[in-house]
């Protein structure tokens, strides 16, 4: 949960152009580096030897798989700031998995510090106030570096976008996360063998909070995110307090950007270390092997995907959010998306952007198409409506009342006439000690979608259509949540209304409501 969508990826990394084009621009000294602490600098393209209409064609390739926002850093500039609406640069969209190498990172920062004392620690002497079940020297044999390698041999069932992330539903489930992982039975011996776990990452941001004396949110505010100029996010914590460490950080995606520059400097920043330069190597030449068939040459390390032998290693997070490193090409590439992308495919389409280490002639056609192609993701296109029929004077503002169900709605209205359409709907607490929740905003009745409520998950945006005399469909986004929109189907019947939609788990559902008296 919050790693990058693998199936369906068309082509391994390691053709004979991309690798040339890693192995010969090899960046040497050159001026001192430009620190974005206070804000990017930006470049044309061609000033930074990119080829504008390639970057063209890279975000049609993001239109076509889903994307919130592709940026590129080259010299230490940015080239391409571009956003897919509804999605906009002023809102923080969730990184999913990406949250692990921030994690990762501070755990490095931990051992600048002292206070870690190297990551062949075991893990379970951090843990031992606690009765820990299933624990065996398996269990005892686990260390920090296997927690951060994926190799801590926890029986644990989340894959790679195969199936359902049980284990993670579970853990979600749960009322004490740490205990829920530290609890779990060994299915193997710790470095033995690559399994993904987003339980791994969340031991060690309690451990982080044990050493540190403050969440690793805090942590990363003092060490990380300060120091790097950044200055808004969200991070979701799990019911103790801890900061979750497998997913749930959302940042601006300038400043995911920063985040890899600071690896791509090796670690420091504005003559700093704040990252140890060893950490990093070992980020960029890992040697754990994922045993993915379709990409054997990927190798993972300190929560970092890698290619060594082509000189690339990226954070992944659920449906393409990506932070990728390209140290000898002096580039930083960011997305954001609410699907799975072709990472084969994308990688090296990137790389292959680049013509020149030094500046290129203007490409005025290039250019143009460039800002065309900028021009069309930004701007939202109104979906098809259909003509408003009578039935809607007759169900707006009426309030339609359901029994628990697989949705969790409680209750429904929909103002569908007047100068301000909007929506009012209840949902059952998953905690009966808790009232429900109300939420309420606008709905879009032209094709576009109206902003309202900021969730955890980002502002909710919804937007509605008549599919027939009887029939409305409602669709709703969380913008910058990492996920596709989700529609709801209600067909009006008298007093009645059958509502059908995808629960979280995206199975199809059908319940019935009722107006009240």
């Amino acid at each position: 949960m919050g790693y990058s969508r693998l199936p369906g990826l068309k082509h391994v990394l390691g053709s004979a152009m991309f690798v040339a084009l890693l192995g010969s621009a090899v960046a040497g000294e050159g001026p001192a580096p430009a620190w974005p602490t206070q804000g990017w600098q930006t470049s044309t393209p061609e000033e930074q030897g990119m080829d504008p209409a390639a970057l063209a064609t890279l975000l049609e390739l993001g239109s076509r798989n889903d994307f919130d926002s592709l940026l590129i850093v080259r010299h230490g500039k940015i080239v391409l700031d571009a956003y897919y609406a509804p999605y906009t640069p002023d809102l923080p969209h969730v990184v999913n998995s990406v949250t692990k190498a921030v994690i990762g990172t501070l755990t490095s920062m931990a051992l600048q510090d002292g206070l870690l004392k190297g990551t062949d620690q075991p893990m379970t002497t951090f843990f031992g106030d606690r009765n820990i079940i299933n624990l065996d020297d398996k269990k005892k044999a686990i260390t920090l570096q296997s927690l951060l390698d994926m190799t801590s041999g926890l029986a644990w069932e989340e894959g790679l976008g195969e199936g359902l992330p049980l284990s993670v539903i579970d853990m979600e489930r749960s009322r004490n996360w740490i205990e829920f992982i530290l609890d779990r039975q060994m299915a193997g011996s710790p470095g033995d063998r690559f399994n993904y776990n987003s339980g791994n990452p969340h031991l060690l941001s309690a451990i982080l909070t044990k050493v540190t004396g403050m969440s690793a949110e805090d942590y990363a505010r003092a060490r990380l995110f300060g120091p790097l100029g950044i200055t808004a996010w969200k991070w979701r914590r799990d019911p103790q307090g801890i900061s979750t460490g497998g997913y749930g950080l959302a940042l601006h995606p300038r400043d995911m950007a920063k985040f890899g520059y600071l690896y791509l400097r090796n670690g420091e920043w504005e003559g700093k270390p704040l990252v140890p330069r060893d950490w990093i190597d070992r980020v960029n030449h890992a040697t754990v092997d994922m045993h993915l068939s379709f990409a054997p040459a990927w190798r993972y390390s300190n929560f970092f995907w890698a290619l060594p032998d082509s000189n690339l290693y990226w954070a992944s997070g659920y449906h393409c959010q990506l932070i990728v490193v390209y140290p000898a090409l002096d580039l930083v590439a960011v997305t954001t998306g609410r699907n799975g992308c072709a990472v084969t495919t994308l990688l090296p389409s990137i790389a292959a952007s680049i013509k020149s280490e030094t500046a290129i002639q203007p490409d005025t056609a290039g250019t143009e198409r460039l800002a065309s192609a900028i021009r069309a993701i930004s701007t939202e296109k109104p979906s098809e409506v259909g003509p408003t029929p009578e039935i809607a004077s007759t169900i707006s503002g009426k309030t339609y009342a359901f029994a628990r169900n697989p949705l969790g709605v409680k209750s429904l209205t929909l103002t569908l006439v007047g100068p301000n359409p909007h929506y009012d709907f209840e949902l059952y607490s998953r905690n009966s000690a808790r009232p429900p929740e109300m939420i309420s905003g606008p709905i879009g009745l032209d094709g576009l979608y109206r902003k309202g409520k900021d969730t955890p998950y980002g502002p909710l945006a919804v937007k509605g259509r008549w599919l027939d005399d009887h029939a409305f469909e409602v669709e709703r986004i969380n913008i910058g949540a990492s996920e596709l929109s989700r529609k709801w189907t209600l067909s009006f019947d008298g007093d009645k209304v059958s509502l059908r939609g995808k629960n979280y788990e995206g199975v199809d559902v059908a319940i019935d409501g009722q107006a009240g008296g």
